[in-house]
């Protein structure tokens, strides 16, 4: 790293998460040199905002690498393949949101609050970042995991369009547009189909629906996002004794994930034990008053840090299992933020 203050480029710089990428650096402690904006050739010599100046982008290449110390990427995953491992190669750490190193054995999967220690240890010199439905329940599982060691999680997750990309919200803004005015729809089958010819990047309407699949068709009927939920937070704990299933479900909302978990672990839990360790742990915010209508929604975690954390049950049937509801901006702590945490947890 630089003797001075560390130099930064944001690899896909005009993409949804880099846009985020870069309000997130221009809120945070100022602590970099340069910031770099690097994007495809179709983007570069845009001039974008960071840190209050306007910066030219700059054509993805192996020069455009030359002086940085860090380099944190939101690209495809054939992107990341191809260039990570090039500025890897001329020194840079690389920080990757794609799915390309995730379950690599030689790239860590970190979360800062969850296994920090895991960010020094890059033989390949590069960091994954988990994929954003993990990380918008990770932060409250591993504070549960660390007190009463988790054994099995069943997840059902809420995942937003944007979590599709630029495409998705794009799509369900039309698709709301199309479906607006008509109160019928939605009363007789097919009438939404009817309404909403093209369903974007989703398979079927999102518009006054719901879509229980996100992610890519995997053996035995497994979606790839219920897969990365299962993996990663095995690698992320650092245990694969974990037994973890789920179900994604795509919502016609734009901007943050939620999930329906029931955590079962080794011991019996202890309710406010459990509330005072959340309330207490860094990165999350405890919204449980259900009684006054407080509980986490994506309309409250969008836009923001933390996760939320609400709706905590012992389990009727097991005292040693919590019933509970988390959200998380997909954008921000699900991909962005939590690259930058990394980057700042490599520096300071």
């Amino acid at each position: 790293m630089s003797a001075s203050r560390p130099n930064l480029a944001i690899v896909g710089a005009t993409g949804a998460v880099g846009t985020v990428m870069r309000d997130v650096i221009s809120t945070r402690p100022d602590i970099w040199g340069e910031v770099r904006l690097i994007a495809s050739a179709r983007s570069a010599g845009k001039l974008l905002p960071v840190r209050g100046e306007q910066v030219r982008v700059a054509e993805l290449s192996a020069d455009a690498f030359d002086g940085v110390d860090l380099a944190m990427f939101d690209v495809p995953d054939e992107v990341s393949a191809q260039w990570a491992p090039v500025a890897a190669g001329r020194g840079v750490v690389v920080i990757d949101k794609s799915g390309a190193f995730r379950m690599d054995p030689q790239v860590p999967l970190v979360v800062p609050e969850v296994n920090p220690a895991a960010a020094a240890l890059r033989p390949k010199g590069i960091i994954s970042v988990p994929n954003c439905t993990t990380l918008s329940m990770i932060v409250v599982i591993g504070v549960l995991h660390q007190a009463y060691r988790l054994r099995s999680l069943f997840a059902a997750s809420y995942q937003a369009a944007s979590g599709a990309g630029r495409a998705g919200s794009d799509s369900l803004y039309d698709q709301l547009a199309a479906v607006a005015g008509d109160r019928t729809l939605g009363q007789r089958p097919g009438d939404v189909r009817a309404a909403v010819p093209d369903t974007g990047p989703f398979p079927a309407p999102l518009a006054l629906n719901v879509v229980p699949w996100a992610g890519s068709l995997r053996q035995d009927g497994w979606s790839s996002e219920e897969l990365k939920i299962r993996d990663e937070t095995r690698k992320i704990l650092g245990t694969d004794d974990i037994a973890i299933s789920a179900t994604c479900v795509r919502v016609p909302v734009i901007t943050g994930h939620s999930l329906a978990l029931h955590a079962v672990f080794d011991a019996e839990v202890n309710r406010d034990q459990a509330v005072k360790l959340l309330t207490d742990a860094a990165g999350i915010v405890v919204l449980d008053r259900p009684e006054a209508g407080e509980y986490p929604t994506p309309i409250d975690v969008a836009g923001t840090d933390p996760t939320l954390v609400g709706r905590i049950r012992v389990s009727k049937d097991d005292p040693r299992a919590l019933d509970l509801f988390v959200c998380g901006d997909n954008l921000r702590k699900g991909a962005a933020l939590n690259a930058a945490q990394i980057a700042e947890l490599l520096v300071t």
